[in-house]
């Protein structure tokens, strides 16, 4: 294997350098093993712009169909399930739903073809705001239609939409109890936090989180056989534990909780959660590892994997935590993934240089990298490109 060469000079918090020595040998993970059996794990995975294309940031969004594809078979092809068209992929944040729908179609076609697991995103980013609760509800109906007719399993997404128009928390009841009496299948409800998302502030009805959590219940009492579980990001595990101790038997919970998430996937004496997770687009590999640990009864050696990535995701997720995206994209640039780092939307320049380059050393240090050789290189470049000259 070819060295990672000589120390990087990364930013330092004065203002100057420091030098930093990659990591020579990548961490070994396998392809191709076993199905995963004691979780229900699907990474939330980004979209690869289109570079060359001439587009401008506000327009539809340009995407590397086959770069955005072959993402996707790496990450089924180590167990993991894809949520597909969700936050990560930049709903909202440069994935208009024209973009988002053909990446429904071609994604769902693919994971047909390949036998992987997918659920996608249902929302209603079709809508111009402010909308009326009847137009909130057309277009989730919209969404849930193209979902179901490709055969993939539905996450009803919180809607900016839906929390403009909503007044009360019937509103959230009378629409998420039309949607589901509706579905096909077993839904996947998501409950997104305003850390994510500001324009999600007072979801359910009330910016008291104990009150909004009893509407969300209400929601999931009332139709059981018709929620196959619920995503939850709030970054707030204590409230995630005592949710799922609520949830009615089989209804799955599914951690969104990017800061906790060893310890809730592992769980208790009482129950543990399933994982529905952005950081999962860059720990995949290492995250099937560490569940199949779980599968074969070693707690320990899952946590003893997992346990320390979170430094990672806590740096990636920090505040403001919508731009985590820019970070997943520059650790699959520096993997291999795809051949640049450009977004859609220009979201590449949401985040500094050091928080890029702290983002390297972290994904450096955990062997995340297939070839470290390539990584040094590529963010060698990226740091002599914005004055850090190497």
């Amino acid at each position: 294997m070819r060295t990672a060469g000589a120390p990087l000079l990364l930013p330092a918090a004065d203002g100057g350098t420091r030098a930093y020595t990659p990591r020579g040998e990548p961490l070994r993970t396998t392809p191709g093993g076993p199905p995963l059996t004691s979780r229900t794990v699907f990474s939330a995975a980004h979209v690869v712009a289109d570079a060359r294309a001439d587009v401008t940031p506000d327009g539809p969004a340009a995407v590397d169909w086959d770069a955005t594809l072959a993402f996707r078979r790496h990450l089924w092809s180590h167990g993991l399930g894809v949520a597909e068209a969700m936050d990560t992929a930049q709903r909202g944040m440069g994935l208009d739903w024209a973009g988002a729908a053909e990446l429904i179609r071609r994604s769902a076609a693919e994971a047909k073809a390949v036998g992987g697991r997918i659920a996608c995103g249902v929302g209603t980013d079709q809508l111009a705001l402010p909308a009326r609760l009847t137009e909130v509800r057309g277009a989730y109906e919209e969404q849930l239609a193209l979902v179901e007719s490709v055969g993939a399993r539905a996450i009803l997404m919180a809607s900016r939409a839906l929390a403009a128009a909503a007044t009360s928390p019937d509103d959230y009841l009378e629409t998420y109890g039309h949607l589901l009496r509706q579905a096909r299948e077993p839904a996947i409800l998501h409950w997104l936090g305003p850390m994510f998302d500001p324009a999600l502030e007072g979801y359910w009805g009330s910016s008291d989180l104990d009150a909004a959590t009893e509407t969300f219940l209400q929601v999931i009492a009332a139709h059981p056989d018709k929620v196959d579980g619920i995503k939850v990001s709030l970054l707030d595990a204590d409230r995630e534990i005592a949710l799922r101790r609520r949830l009615p038997e089989g209804v799955r919970c599914y951690t969104g909780d990017d800061f906790h998430y060893p310890e809730l996937i592992a769980g208790d004496d009482h129950g543990f959660s399933h994982a529905l997770l952005g950081i999962l687009d860059p720990l995949g590999p290492l995250a099937a590892e560490a569940v199949r640990s779980l599968d074969a009864g070693d707690p320990q050696g899952f946590r003893a994997l997992l346990d320390p990535t979170v430094e990672l995701s806590r740096h990636l997720f920090r505040a403001p935590t919508r731009y985590y995206k820019t970070g997943v994209v520059l650790l699959a640039w520096l993997a291999g993934h795809q051949t640049h780092f450009t977004m859609v939307g220009g979201l590449q320049s949401a985040r500094t240089l050091p928080h890029l380059a702290r983002a390297y050393e972290l994904a450096d240090g955990l062997g995340l990298f297939p070839d470290p050789a390539l990584a040094a290189t590529r963010m060698r470049a990226l740091l002599t490109v914005h004055g850090v000259p190497q």
